[in-house]
Protein backbone atom coordinates (compact mmCIF):
# COMPACT_ATOMS: atom_id res chain seq x y z
CA UNK A 1 0.00 0.00 0.00
CA UNK A 2 1.81 3.37 -0.84
CA UNK A 3 -0.48 6.14 0.42
CA UNK A 4 -0.40 9.97 -0.69
CA UNK A 5 -1.59 12.20 2.42
CA UNK A 6 -2.44 15.74 1.46
CA UNK A 7 -2.95 18.05 4.44
CA UNK A 8 -0.76 16.45 6.76
CA UNK A 9 -0.51 19.29 9.01
CA UNK A 10 -4.29 19.36 9.79
CA UNK A 11 -5.61 17.63 12.44
CA UNK A 12 -6.41 14.44 10.41
CA UNK A 13 -3.72 14.84 8.26
CA UNK A 14 -1.37 14.81 11.46
CA UNK A 15 -2.66 11.62 12.76
CA UNK A 16 -2.70 9.86 9.49
CA UNK A 17 0.98 10.54 9.67
CA UNK A 18 1.77 9.41 12.76
CA UNK A 19 -0.70 6.49 12.41
CA UNK A 20 1.04 5.41 9.33
CA UNK A 21 4.75 5.89 10.97
CA UNK A 22 3.50 2.27 12.66
CA UNK A 23 2.15 0.41 10.05
CA UNK A 24 5.32 -1.44 8.60
CA UNK A 25 3.06 -2.63 5.03
CA UNK A 26 2.39 0.79 3.86
CA UNK A 27 4.65 3.28 2.30
CA UNK A 28 3.66 6.89 2.45
CA UNK A 29 4.51 10.66 1.77
CA UNK A 30 2.69 13.15 3.86
CA UNK A 31 2.27 16.55 1.87
CA UNK A 32 1.41 20.03 3.49
CA UNK A 33 -0.14 22.83 1.36
CA UNK A 34 3.91 24.51 0.83
CA UNK A 35 4.90 20.63 0.30
CA UNK A 36 1.41 20.44 -2.19
CA UNK A 37 -0.75 23.07 -3.46
CA UNK A 38 -3.45 20.84 -4.69
CA UNK A 39 -4.84 23.68 -6.37
CA UNK A 40 -2.35 23.02 -8.78
CA UNK A 41 -3.39 20.80 -11.03
CA UNK A 42 -0.28 20.09 -13.02
CA UNK A 43 2.14 19.86 -9.11
CA UNK A 44 -0.89 17.69 -8.28
CA UNK A 45 -0.32 14.96 -11.25
CA UNK A 46 3.65 15.56 -11.16
CA UNK A 47 3.65 14.35 -7.75
CA UNK A 48 1.47 11.42 -8.35
CA UNK A 49 3.42 10.65 -11.38
CA UNK A 50 6.65 10.37 -9.46
CA UNK A 51 5.22 8.63 -5.90
CA UNK A 52 2.46 6.20 -7.74
CA UNK A 53 0.30 6.13 -5.13
CA UNK A 54 -2.15 3.27 -4.62
CA UNK A 55 -3.86 5.34 -2.11
CA UNK A 56 -4.64 8.93 -2.18
CA UNK A 57 -6.56 10.33 1.22
CA UNK A 58 -6.97 14.21 0.78
CA UNK A 59 -7.21 15.98 4.50
CA UNK A 60 -6.67 19.30 2.90
CA UNK A 61 -9.71 21.30 3.00
CA UNK A 62 -10.34 25.14 3.43
CA UNK A 63 -12.40 24.88 7.00
CA UNK A 64 -12.79 28.56 7.82
CA UNK A 65 -16.87 28.50 7.51
CA UNK A 66 -17.72 31.82 8.28
CA UNK A 67 -14.67 33.50 6.52
CA UNK A 68 -15.84 31.42 3.41
CA UNK A 69 -18.60 33.77 2.93
CA UNK A 70 -16.49 36.62 2.18
CA UNK A 71 -13.54 34.39 0.31
CA UNK A 72 -15.78 32.02 -1.90
CA UNK A 73 -12.73 31.97 -4.70
CA UNK A 74 -10.71 30.07 -2.10
CA UNK A 75 -12.82 27.88 -0.65
CA UNK A 76 -13.84 26.49 -4.52
CA UNK A 77 -10.04 26.31 -5.29
CA UNK A 78 -8.92 23.94 -2.47
CA UNK A 79 -12.20 22.18 -1.46
CA UNK A 80 -13.53 21.92 -5.42
CA UNK A 81 -10.93 21.68 -7.50
CA UNK A 82 -8.20 20.89 -5.60
CA UNK A 83 -10.57 17.48 -4.66
CA UNK A 84 -11.21 17.33 -8.58
CA UNK A 85 -7.13 17.32 -9.16
CA UNK A 86 -6.34 14.92 -6.74
CA UNK A 87 -9.23 12.46 -8.23
CA UNK A 88 -8.50 12.82 -11.57
CA UNK A 89 -4.80 11.80 -10.69
CA UNK A 90 -5.87 9.12 -9.01
CA UNK A 91 -7.79 8.04 -11.51
CA UNK A 92 -5.00 8.44 -14.09
CA UNK A 93 -2.59 5.78 -11.77
CA UNK A 94 -5.53 3.36 -10.98
CA UNK A 95 -5.33 4.56 -7.09
CA UNK A 96 -8.54 4.85 -4.68
CA UNK A 97 -9.06 8.04 -3.67
CA UNK A 98 -10.72 8.91 0.23
CA UNK A 99 -11.91 12.29 0.73
CA UNK A 100 -12.96 13.79 4.00
CA UNK A 101 -16.51 15.98 3.76
CA UNK A 102 -18.89 17.41 6.03
CA UNK A 103 -21.89 17.49 7.99
CA UNK A 104 -22.61 20.96 6.28
CA UNK A 105 -23.37 19.58 3.14
CA UNK A 106 -26.92 19.33 4.68
CA UNK A 107 -29.16 22.22 5.62
CA UNK A 108 -29.82 20.58 9.41
CA UNK A 109 -33.07 20.39 9.14
CA UNK A 110 -33.89 17.02 9.39
CA UNK A 111 -35.21 15.71 12.61
CA UNK A 112 -33.05 12.57 13.30
CA UNK A 113 -30.00 11.03 12.43
CA UNK A 114 -28.92 11.64 8.38
CA UNK A 115 -28.02 8.84 6.24
CA UNK A 116 -26.10 8.66 3.37
CA UNK A 117 -28.92 8.46 1.02
CA UNK A 118 -30.57 12.28 2.48
CA UNK A 119 -30.56 14.50 -0.09
CA UNK A 120 -28.15 17.43 0.67
CA UNK A 121 -28.78 21.21 1.04
CA UNK A 122 -25.95 23.35 2.18
CA UNK A 123 -26.80 26.77 3.40
CA UNK A 124 -23.46 28.26 2.99
CA UNK A 125 -20.78 28.71 0.92
CA UNK A 126 -18.05 26.26 3.07
CA UNK A 127 -20.35 23.41 2.47
CA UNK A 128 -21.79 24.09 -0.91
CA UNK A 129 -17.38 24.35 -1.92
CA UNK A 130 -17.44 21.00 -0.18
CA UNK A 131 -20.30 18.72 -1.98
CA UNK A 132 -19.31 20.44 -4.99
CA UNK A 133 -15.98 18.72 -4.17
CA UNK A 134 -17.69 15.36 -3.91
CA UNK A 135 -19.40 15.54 -7.06
CA UNK A 136 -16.13 16.56 -8.58
CA UNK A 137 -14.50 13.21 -7.14
CA UNK A 138 -17.15 10.97 -7.85
CA UNK A 139 -17.16 11.79 -11.61
CA UNK A 140 -13.64 12.00 -11.52
CA UNK A 141 -12.51 8.82 -10.06
CA UNK A 142 -14.25 5.70 -10.30
CA UNK A 143 -12.51 3.83 -7.32
CA UNK A 144 -13.64 6.95 -4.20
CA UNK A 145 -14.36 6.81 -0.78
CA UNK A 146 -16.11 10.30 0.51
CA UNK A 147 -16.25 10.28 4.69
CA UNK A 148 -18.29 12.90 5.93
CA UNK A 149 -17.55 13.96 9.35
CA UNK A 150 -18.37 16.36 11.71
CA UNK A 151 -16.93 18.65 14.68
CA UNK A 152 -13.61 17.64 14.52
CA UNK A 153 -11.37 17.90 17.57
CA UNK A 154 -7.84 16.30 18.33
CA UNK A 155 -4.49 17.69 20.13
CA UNK A 156 -3.27 19.14 17.03
CA UNK A 157 -4.57 22.05 15.83
CA UNK A 158 -7.20 24.74 16.91
CA UNK A 159 -10.18 23.20 17.64
CA UNK A 160 -13.73 23.44 20.29
CA UNK A 161 -11.89 21.53 23.14
CA UNK A 162 -8.98 23.77 23.07
CA UNK A 163 -11.19 27.08 22.71
CA UNK A 164 -13.22 25.85 25.80
CA UNK A 165 -10.23 24.79 27.72
CA UNK A 166 -8.15 28.31 26.87
CA UNK A 167 -11.48 30.20 27.92
CA UNK A 168 -12.21 28.43 31.47
CA UNK A 169 -9.26 30.04 32.36
CA UNK A 170 -10.66 33.32 32.28
CA UNK A 171 -14.28 33.16 32.40
CA UNK A 172 -16.51 32.07 35.42
CA UNK A 173 -18.98 31.52 33.18
CA UNK A 174 -19.45 30.69 29.16
CA UNK A 175 -22.68 30.87 27.19
CA UNK A 176 -22.72 28.00 24.73
CA UNK A 177 -25.15 27.13 21.78
CA UNK A 178 -27.19 24.19 23.52
CA UNK A 179 -29.69 23.97 20.04
CA UNK A 180 -26.87 22.68 17.59
CA UNK A 181 -26.67 19.16 17.76
CA UNK A 182 -24.14 16.56 16.67
CA UNK A 183 -21.10 13.83 17.20
CA UNK A 184 -18.10 14.71 18.68
CA UNK A 185 -15.36 13.16 16.16
CA UNK A 186 -11.51 12.63 17.53
CA UNK A 187 -9.23 13.19 14.67
CA UNK A 188 -7.30 10.36 15.55
CA UNK A 189 -10.77 7.83 15.10
CA UNK A 190 -11.00 9.40 11.68
CA UNK A 191 -7.59 8.65 10.58
CA UNK A 192 -8.19 5.22 11.82
CA UNK A 193 -11.24 4.62 10.07
CA UNK A 194 -9.37 5.79 7.06
CA UNK A 195 -6.59 3.49 7.50
CA UNK A 196 -9.16 0.66 8.00
CA UNK A 197 -10.69 1.39 4.66
CA UNK A 198 -7.85 2.18 2.67
CA UNK A 199 -6.21 -1.73 4.13
CA UNK A 200 -9.66 -3.31 3.09
CA UNK A 201 -9.85 -1.69 -0.43
CA UNK A 202 -6.22 -2.79 -0.69
CA UNK A 203 -7.42 -6.56 -0.48
CA UNK A 204 -9.30 -6.50 -3.31
CA UNK A 205 -13.03 -5.20 -1.74
CA UNK A 206 -14.10 -3.20 -4.49
CA UNK A 207 -17.52 -3.64 -3.69
CA UNK A 208 -17.10 -0.72 -0.96
CA UNK A 209 -16.64 2.45 -2.81
CA UNK A 210 -19.61 5.44 -2.46
CA UNK A 211 -20.18 7.52 0.56
CA UNK A 212 -20.28 6.92 4.22
CA UNK A 213 -20.71 9.54 7.01
CA UNK A 214 -18.27 8.94 10.49
CA UNK A 215 -18.64 11.14 13.17
CA UNK A 216 -18.75 10.37 17.28
CA UNK A 217 -21.37 9.03 19.36
CA UNK A 218 -23.24 9.58 21.57
CA UNK A 219 -24.78 12.71 20.25
CA UNK A 220 -24.93 16.25 22.07
CA UNK A 221 -25.77 20.22 21.84
CA UNK A 222 -21.82 22.09 21.93
CA UNK A 223 -23.26 23.32 25.77
CA UNK A 224 -23.43 20.11 26.62
CA UNK A 225 -20.01 19.02 24.76
CA UNK A 226 -18.71 21.89 26.66
CA UNK A 227 -19.92 20.99 29.74
CA UNK A 228 -18.22 16.81 29.09
CA UNK A 229 -14.82 18.73 28.74
CA UNK A 230 -15.16 21.15 32.00
CA UNK A 231 -16.13 18.07 33.43
CA UNK A 232 -13.23 16.07 32.70
CA UNK A 233 -10.64 18.70 32.90
CA UNK A 234 -11.37 19.37 36.53
CA UNK A 235 -11.30 15.23 37.31
CA UNK A 236 -8.15 15.41 35.73
CA UNK A 237 -6.61 18.61 37.43
CA UNK A 238 -6.21 20.32 34.51
CA UNK A 239 -8.58 22.84 35.79
CA UNK A 240 -9.57 23.38 39.64
CA UNK A 241 -13.11 24.28 38.79
CA UNK A 242 -15.63 24.11 36.05
CA UNK A 243 -17.26 27.61 34.27
CA UNK A 244 -20.53 27.39 34.66
CA UNK A 245 -22.22 26.84 31.79
CA UNK A 246 -25.34 28.71 30.11
CA UNK A 247 -27.02 26.90 27.29
CA UNK A 248 -28.06 30.11 24.62
CA UNK A 249 -29.57 29.79 21.30
CA UNK A 250 -28.15 29.91 18.12
CA UNK A 251 -30.11 33.37 17.51
CA UNK A 252 -28.32 34.84 20.82
CA UNK A 253 -24.73 34.39 18.84
CA UNK A 254 -25.32 35.11 15.27
CA UNK A 255 -22.59 34.18 12.80
CA UNK A 256 -21.68 34.86 9.32
CA UNK A 257 -22.67 31.73 7.92
CA UNK A 258 -25.33 29.55 9.35
CA UNK A 259 -24.76 26.12 11.11
CA UNK A 260 -27.05 22.68 10.38
CA UNK A 261 -29.04 22.79 13.70
CA UNK A 262 -28.84 18.57 13.05
CA UNK A 263 -25.42 17.28 12.53
CA UNK A 264 -26.09 13.83 13.54
CA UNK A 265 -24.62 11.53 11.47
CA UNK A 266 -25.69 7.73 11.24
CA UNK A 267 -22.62 6.00 10.96
CA UNK A 268 -24.41 2.69 10.46
CA UNK A 269 -23.22 1.93 6.59
CA UNK A 270 -19.37 2.46 7.89
CA UNK A 271 -20.16 -0.16 10.37
CA UNK A 272 -21.83 -2.75 8.08
CA UNK A 273 -19.12 -2.13 5.25
CA UNK A 274 -16.15 -2.05 7.21
CA UNK A 275 -16.53 -2.86 10.93
CA UNK A 276 -15.55 0.59 12.03
CA UNK A 277 -17.46 2.14 14.91
CA UNK A 278 -18.38 5.93 15.74
CA UNK A 279 -15.98 7.59 17.40
CA UNK A 280 -15.74 7.50 21.60
CA UNK A 281 -15.31 11.42 21.95
CA UNK A 282 -15.49 10.97 25.66
CA UNK A 283 -12.38 8.29 25.68
CA UNK A 284 -10.65 10.44 23.68
CA UNK A 285 -11.53 13.45 26.57
CA UNK A 286 -9.54 10.94 28.65
CA UNK A 287 -6.01 12.18 27.97
CA UNK A 288 -7.25 16.01 27.95
CA UNK A 289 -3.70 17.23 29.43
CA UNK A 290 -2.77 17.00 26.03
CA UNK A 291 -4.74 19.39 25.06
CA UNK A 292 -3.58 22.23 26.44
CA UNK A 293 -0.50 24.18 28.08
CA UNK A 294 -2.38 24.60 31.16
Amino acid sequence: MRVLITGSKGQVGHCLTEQLRNYTDAQFLALDSKGLDITDQSAVQAVVNEFKPTIIINAAAYTAVDRAEDESDLAYAINRDGAKYLAEAAQSVNAVILHISTDYVFSGDKEGMYTEADLTSPQGIYGESKLAGEKAVIEACSRHIILRTAWVFGEHGNNFVKIMLRLAKTHDTLGIVGDQFGGPTYAGDIASALVTVAKTLSNGDNDKYGIYHYSGFPHVSWSQFAQAIFDEAVQQTVLKQSPVVNSITTADYPTPAKRPANSKLSTTLIKDKFGVNASDWKAALQNIKAYTNI
